[in-house]
């Protein structure tokens, strides 16, 4: 008699799911331990280029993904008060990266992932720790409220704050703060039409994307001390902010209740970990390489991780050697982007405002090119089902 190896992955947001799907469909037994009471994403929206709907391609939901996002079409960089640095092409974006960039409720694509899970996969408000990572000759083993688990695998994704990091890699710092917060909302904003942007002030940033359903989905961020809080509300505080800022984002601001608004201090993993897994445990995504949301690719790198790790389950090392490189220079890239864009001195932003229209003005081609390497990845081997955890 053969039986399926078991994998039991830890945390159930993007990066989670999509591993156990990928795991399920590499013939796994899996299990998804959720410490929340249910599936609801962390955040708002989420922005998936080339490279991640490649990676869903291969767990088999690309096409739908694509047909369910807004394109994220024409539109560019502004100043707050309204002038366009760059202007960016749909179609320029899709040939140079041989597809489109595109926008969707992160609720939205939790829910097509837990689709592809059989039932019973996911556990919800079931908090989980890493006892043992394991070795070639025992199983790894996961203590729950309900007991204790054994796996043939275990997958950290657990995010920037992760536990199953720690245990792993006790020595490593763990994630530190970026200098800057962010607030998120989605809402429906009836009767404003305008195109995709986002804004660069002075230690300010500002996005507003019009998504497929109607809604529109508005970021921002901006430089302060590490656990502020607005005194009275967060969605007066963006008033305060950006509340001049040019159209469409005194509208969202009207439209906005206090309560549709969103903070978080951004964190990061500025060392790098010394490898992906230890024993029988891997990690994945914020777990393994959190990055400031600078390039928008802290979620598309966790897919990536889901599909390259399903694909090496056997060999976590190969794992490692797949992932480090990459993710580690993407977050360096986006610790220099978030530099730039989030600059505060006046000097800085003049200069920098400068080479941005200058580079536009030399053609999209020349400006798109910052998301070579990241936004034109392939997986690097094809999908389907290869039952590769079965075990005699």
């Amino acid at each position: 008699m053969t039986r399926r190896a078991r994998a039991i992955v830890i945390g159930g947001g993007i990066g989670g799911l999509a591993a156990a799907a990928a795991l399920d469909r590499q013939g796994w037994e899996v299990t998804v331990l959720e410490r929340a009471p249910s599936l609801e994403p962390v955040g708002a929206a989420i922005s998936l280029a080339p490279n991640a709907l490649r990676a869903l391609d291969v767990l088999g939901i690309g096409d739908e993904i694509r047909r369910l996002a807004a394109w994220q079409g024409d539109g560019g960089l502004r100043t707050p008060a309204g002038r366009w640095l760059a202007r960016s092409s749909a179609e320029a974006a899709a040939a140079r990266f041989g597809g489109p960039l595109v926008m969707l409720a992160r609720a939205t694509l939790v829910d097509r992932l837990a689709a592809l899970l059989p039932a019973g996969t996911v556990r919800t408000a079931s908090a989980a720790s890493l006892a043992d990572p394991g070795d070639s000759a025992r199983a790894a083993r996961v203590t729950t409220a309900e007991g204790e688990l054994e796996a043939e695998l275990v997958v950290g994704a657990d995010g920037v704050d992760s536990r199953t990091r720690a245990v792993l890699f006790p020595a490593h710092p763990g994630a530190v703060y970026a200098g800057f917060t962010t607030w998120r909302v989605l809402i429906p904003v009836p009767g404003v039409e305008f195109a995709s942007h986002e804004t660069w002030g002075r230690g300010h940033i500002w996005g507003t994307h019009p998504l497929k359903d109607g809604r529109v989905y508005a970021y921002a961020a901006a430089r302060t001390p590490a656990g502020q809080r607005a005194p009275d509300d967060e969605k007066a505080e963006l008033l305060r902010r950006y509340g001049d800022w040019h159209d469409p984002i005194p509208a969202v601001l009207a439209a906005a209740r206090p309560a549709d608004v969103l903070r978080h201090d951004v964190h990061h993993i500025a060392e790098p970990l010394p490898a992906y897994h230890r024993g029988r445990v891997a990690l994945l995504g914020d777990a393994a390489h959190a990055m400031p949301p600078t390039l928008g690719q802290g979620g598309n790198q966790a897919i990536e991780d889901a599909v390259v790790l399903a694909h090496h389950s056997g060999d976590l090392p190969a794992y490692t050697g797949a992932r480090l490189a990459r993710t580690t220079t993407l977050a360096r890239r986006a610790v220099r982007v978030a530099r730039l864009n989030m600059a505060g001195n006046r000097a800085a932003v003049a200069l920098r405002d400068t080479a941005v229209t200058a580079l536009s003005k030399a053609g999209p081609a020349l400006f798109l090119r910052g998301f070579d390497g990241i936004a034109d990845w392939r997986p690097p081997y094809a999908s389907g089902k290869e039952h590769a955890g079965e075990q005699r």
